[in-house]
Protein backbone atom coordinates (compact mmCIF):
# COMPACT_ATOMS: atom_id res chain seq x y z
CA UNK A 1 0.00 0.00 0.00
CA UNK A 2 1.28 3.46 -0.91
CA UNK A 3 1.67 6.03 1.85
CA UNK A 4 0.61 9.30 0.24
CA UNK A 5 -0.63 10.99 3.38
CA UNK A 6 1.97 10.91 6.17
CA UNK A 7 3.31 14.31 5.16
CA UNK A 8 -0.18 15.79 5.51
CA UNK A 9 -1.36 13.99 8.63
CA UNK A 10 -2.30 17.18 10.49
CA UNK A 11 -4.16 18.65 7.50
CA UNK A 12 -5.80 15.32 6.78
CA UNK A 13 -7.28 15.16 10.30
CA UNK A 14 -8.48 18.76 10.05
CA UNK A 15 -9.94 18.96 6.56
CA UNK A 16 -11.07 15.52 5.42
CA UNK A 17 -14.87 15.06 5.59
CA UNK A 18 -16.49 12.56 7.94
CA UNK A 19 -19.32 10.13 7.16
CA UNK A 20 -22.97 10.74 8.12
CA UNK A 21 -24.81 8.98 10.90
CA UNK A 22 -27.45 7.53 8.58
CA UNK A 23 -24.76 5.67 6.64
CA UNK A 24 -23.26 4.33 9.88
CA UNK A 25 -26.71 3.19 11.03
CA UNK A 26 -27.36 1.47 7.72
CA UNK A 27 -24.11 -0.52 7.93
CA UNK A 28 -24.82 -1.46 11.54
CA UNK A 29 -28.23 -2.82 10.58
CA UNK A 30 -26.48 -5.81 8.96
CA UNK A 31 -24.16 -6.54 11.91
CA UNK A 32 -25.55 -9.15 14.33
CA UNK A 33 -23.02 -8.87 17.16
CA UNK A 34 -21.27 -5.67 18.16
CA UNK A 35 -18.35 -6.86 20.23
CA UNK A 36 -15.28 -6.20 18.13
CA UNK A 37 -14.72 -4.15 14.96
CA UNK A 38 -11.70 -3.24 12.87
CA UNK A 39 -11.13 -0.06 10.86
CA UNK A 40 -8.40 -0.67 8.28
CA UNK A 41 -6.24 2.22 7.00
CA UNK A 42 -7.89 4.33 9.67
CA UNK A 43 -5.95 7.53 8.95
CA UNK A 44 -7.09 10.02 11.56
CA UNK A 45 -9.47 7.53 13.14
CA UNK A 46 -12.65 9.34 12.15
CA UNK A 47 -14.49 6.16 11.11
CA UNK A 48 -13.23 4.22 14.12
CA UNK A 49 -14.62 7.00 16.32
CA UNK A 50 -18.02 6.88 14.58
CA UNK A 51 -18.40 3.17 15.26
CA UNK A 52 -16.85 3.22 18.74
CA UNK A 53 -20.20 4.17 20.28
CA UNK A 54 -21.71 0.86 19.15
CA UNK A 55 -18.91 -1.67 19.77
CA UNK A 56 -17.20 -2.83 22.94
CA UNK A 57 -13.82 -2.68 21.20
CA UNK A 58 -12.57 -1.02 18.04
CA UNK A 59 -9.18 -1.84 16.57
CA UNK A 60 -7.78 0.55 13.98
CA UNK A 61 -4.68 0.14 11.83
CA UNK A 62 -2.67 2.30 9.48
CA UNK A 63 0.79 2.17 7.91
CA UNK A 64 1.44 5.81 8.77
CA UNK A 65 2.67 6.57 12.27
CA UNK A 66 2.12 10.27 11.52
CA UNK A 67 -1.55 9.65 10.83
CA UNK A 68 -1.93 7.64 14.02
CA UNK A 69 -0.35 10.45 16.03
CA UNK A 70 -3.28 12.66 14.99
CA UNK A 71 -5.98 10.01 15.43
CA UNK A 72 -9.08 10.49 17.56
CA UNK A 73 -8.59 9.21 21.10
CA UNK A 74 -11.28 7.00 22.66
CA UNK A 75 -11.03 4.55 25.55
CA UNK A 76 -12.25 1.63 23.45
CA UNK A 77 -10.21 2.35 20.29
CA UNK A 78 -6.90 0.55 20.04
CA UNK A 79 -4.55 1.80 17.32
CA UNK A 80 -1.62 -0.05 15.80
CA UNK A 81 0.74 0.46 12.89
CA UNK A 82 0.10 -2.45 10.55
CA UNK A 83 -0.43 -2.97 6.83
CA UNK A 84 -3.92 -3.93 5.72
CA UNK A 85 -2.70 -7.10 4.07
CA UNK A 86 -0.84 -8.63 7.03
CA UNK A 87 -2.12 -8.12 10.58
CA UNK A 88 -1.45 -9.78 13.92
CA UNK A 89 -5.13 -10.23 14.80
CA UNK A 90 -6.69 -13.56 15.71
CA UNK A 91 -8.65 -15.74 13.34
CA UNK A 92 -12.37 -14.98 13.32
CA UNK A 93 -11.98 -11.95 15.60
CA UNK A 94 -14.15 -9.24 14.06
CA UNK A 95 -17.89 -8.68 13.72
CA UNK A 96 -17.28 -5.78 11.34
CA UNK A 97 -14.40 -4.63 9.15
CA UNK A 98 -14.53 -1.14 7.65
CA UNK A 99 -12.31 0.42 5.00
CA UNK A 100 -12.95 4.08 4.24
CA UNK A 101 -11.46 5.89 1.24
CA UNK A 102 -8.54 3.45 1.12
CA UNK A 103 -9.43 0.12 -0.51
CA UNK A 104 -8.10 1.32 -3.87
CA UNK A 105 -4.56 1.42 -2.42
CA UNK A 106 -4.59 -2.22 -1.27
CA UNK A 107 -3.28 -5.39 -2.84
CA UNK A 108 -6.79 -6.72 -3.28
CA UNK A 109 -6.08 -10.45 -3.32
CA UNK A 110 -3.83 -10.39 -0.26
CA UNK A 111 -6.09 -8.10 1.73
CA UNK A 112 -9.23 -10.09 1.01
CA UNK A 113 -7.49 -13.29 2.07
CA UNK A 114 -6.61 -11.58 5.35
CA UNK A 115 -10.16 -10.28 5.75
CA UNK A 116 -11.50 -13.81 5.36
CA UNK A 117 -9.12 -14.97 8.08
CA UNK A 118 -9.99 -12.37 10.71
CA UNK A 119 -13.74 -11.95 10.11
CA UNK A 120 -16.22 -13.94 12.13
CA UNK A 121 -18.42 -16.36 10.11
CA UNK A 122 -21.35 -13.94 10.45
CA UNK A 123 -19.15 -10.87 10.11
CA UNK A 124 -19.65 -7.97 7.73
CA UNK A 125 -17.21 -5.94 5.63
CA UNK A 126 -18.10 -2.40 4.60
CA UNK A 127 -16.07 -0.53 1.99
CA UNK A 128 -16.79 3.19 2.09
CA UNK A 129 -15.63 6.22 0.16
CA UNK A 130 -16.65 9.46 -1.47
CA UNK A 131 -16.44 10.84 -4.97
CA UNK A 132 -15.59 14.28 -6.31
CA UNK A 133 -17.30 17.00 -4.30
CA UNK A 134 -20.12 19.03 -5.80
CA UNK A 135 -20.66 22.70 -5.01
CA UNK A 136 -22.19 25.56 -7.00
CA UNK A 137 -22.01 25.69 -10.80
CA UNK A 138 -19.23 28.31 -11.03
CA UNK A 139 -17.01 26.75 -8.38
CA UNK A 140 -17.63 23.29 -9.86
CA UNK A 141 -16.20 24.42 -13.19
CA UNK A 142 -13.03 25.64 -11.51
CA UNK A 143 -12.66 22.55 -9.32
CA UNK A 144 -13.28 20.26 -12.30
CA UNK A 145 -10.53 22.01 -14.28
CA UNK A 146 -8.24 21.67 -11.28
CA UNK A 147 -9.08 17.98 -10.84
CA UNK A 148 -8.89 16.91 -14.48
CA UNK A 149 -6.53 19.33 -16.23
CA UNK A 150 -4.11 20.79 -13.70
CA UNK A 151 -3.44 17.90 -11.32
CA UNK A 152 -5.11 15.24 -13.46
CA UNK A 153 -1.81 13.80 -14.77
CA UNK A 154 -0.53 13.48 -11.20
CA UNK A 155 -3.20 11.16 -9.83
CA UNK A 156 -2.05 7.63 -9.04
CA UNK A 157 -3.53 4.99 -11.32
CA UNK A 158 -5.55 3.62 -8.40
CA UNK A 159 -7.64 6.80 -8.33
CA UNK A 160 -9.74 5.44 -11.18
CA UNK A 161 -11.48 3.09 -8.76
CA UNK A 162 -12.96 6.10 -6.99
CA UNK A 163 -13.93 7.72 -10.28
CA UNK A 164 -15.72 4.46 -11.06
CA UNK A 165 -17.57 4.66 -7.72
CA UNK A 166 -15.83 1.50 -6.42
CA UNK A 167 -18.02 -0.52 -8.78
CA UNK A 168 -14.99 -2.04 -10.52
CA UNK A 169 -13.01 -3.16 -7.48
CA UNK A 170 -12.84 -6.90 -6.84
CA UNK A 171 -15.30 -7.78 -4.09
CA UNK A 172 -15.24 -11.52 -3.33
CA UNK A 173 -18.07 -11.56 -0.80
CA UNK A 174 -21.77 -12.30 -0.68
CA UNK A 175 -22.73 -8.76 -1.46
CA UNK A 176 -25.62 -6.98 0.17
CA UNK A 177 -27.03 -4.81 -2.58
CA UNK A 178 -28.63 -1.52 -1.78
CA UNK A 179 -30.46 1.16 -3.71
CA UNK A 180 -29.69 3.75 -1.04
CA UNK A 181 -27.76 6.77 -2.30
CA UNK A 182 -25.95 8.40 0.56
CA UNK A 183 -24.55 11.92 0.44
CA UNK A 184 -22.89 14.20 2.95
CA UNK A 185 -23.47 17.95 2.85
CA UNK A 186 -21.50 20.67 4.62
CA UNK A 187 -21.32 24.44 4.77
CA UNK A 188 -17.64 25.33 4.34
CA UNK A 189 -15.80 28.60 4.50
CA UNK A 190 -13.06 29.10 1.94
CA UNK A 191 -10.33 27.94 4.32
CA UNK A 192 -12.05 24.57 4.70
CA UNK A 193 -12.53 24.18 0.96
CA UNK A 194 -8.93 25.17 0.18
CA UNK A 195 -7.60 22.95 2.95
CA UNK A 196 -9.50 19.93 1.69
CA UNK A 197 -8.44 20.38 -1.94
CA UNK A 198 -4.81 20.61 -0.90
CA UNK A 199 -4.98 17.21 0.83
CA UNK A 200 -5.43 15.54 -2.56
CA UNK A 201 -2.56 13.16 -3.28
CA UNK A 202 -2.27 14.53 -6.83
CA UNK A 203 -1.64 18.01 -5.40
CA UNK A 204 1.25 16.59 -3.40
CA UNK A 205 2.68 14.75 -6.41
CA UNK A 206 2.51 17.97 -8.45
CA UNK A 207 4.36 19.83 -5.71
CA UNK A 208 7.03 17.15 -5.47
CA UNK A 209 7.70 17.32 -9.21
CA UNK A 210 7.34 21.05 -9.87
CA UNK A 211 8.27 22.50 -6.49
CA UNK A 212 5.17 24.67 -6.24
CA UNK A 213 1.60 24.45 -5.05
CA UNK A 214 -0.83 23.80 -7.90
CA UNK A 215 -3.69 25.21 -5.85
CA UNK A 216 -2.26 28.71 -6.32
CA UNK A 217 -3.25 28.45 -10.00
CA UNK A 218 -6.95 28.54 -9.11
CA UNK A 219 -6.97 30.08 -5.65
CA UNK A 220 -8.06 33.64 -6.42
CA UNK A 221 -10.63 32.65 -9.03
CA UNK A 222 -12.09 29.99 -6.75
CA UNK A 223 -12.20 32.34 -3.77
CA UNK A 224 -14.25 34.90 -5.69
CA UNK A 225 -16.75 32.28 -6.85
CA UNK A 226 -16.94 30.84 -3.34
CA UNK A 227 -17.65 34.14 -1.61
CA UNK A 228 -20.50 34.72 -4.06
CA UNK A 229 -22.06 31.30 -3.46
CA UNK A 230 -24.08 29.52 -0.75
CA UNK A 231 -20.86 27.73 0.37
CA UNK A 232 -22.56 24.34 0.24
CA UNK A 233 -20.46 21.22 -0.40
CA UNK A 234 -21.92 17.81 -1.20
CA UNK A 235 -20.00 14.56 -1.36
CA UNK A 236 -21.59 11.57 -3.13
CA UNK A 237 -20.81 8.59 -0.93
CA UNK A 238 -19.71 5.13 -2.05
CA UNK A 239 -20.63 1.95 -0.22
CA UNK A 240 -20.29 -1.78 -0.73
CA UNK A 241 -21.26 -4.26 1.97
CA UNK A 242 -20.58 -7.98 2.03
CA UNK A 243 -20.43 -11.14 4.10
CA UNK A 244 -18.28 -14.25 3.85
Amino acid sequence: MKDNFSALAKEYSKYRPAYPNDMVAYILSFVKEKNCALDVATGNGQVAALFSTYFKEIYATDISSKQLEHAVSKDNIFYSRQPAEATDFNDKQFDLITVAQAIHWFDFDVFYKEAYRIMKPEGVIAVMGYGLLQTNSESDKIISRFYHDIVGPYWDAERRYLDENYKTIPFPFNEIYTDRNFVNTFTWDFEQLAGYLQTWSAVQHYKEEKGKNSFSLIEEELKISWENSDKQVTFPLLLRIGKL
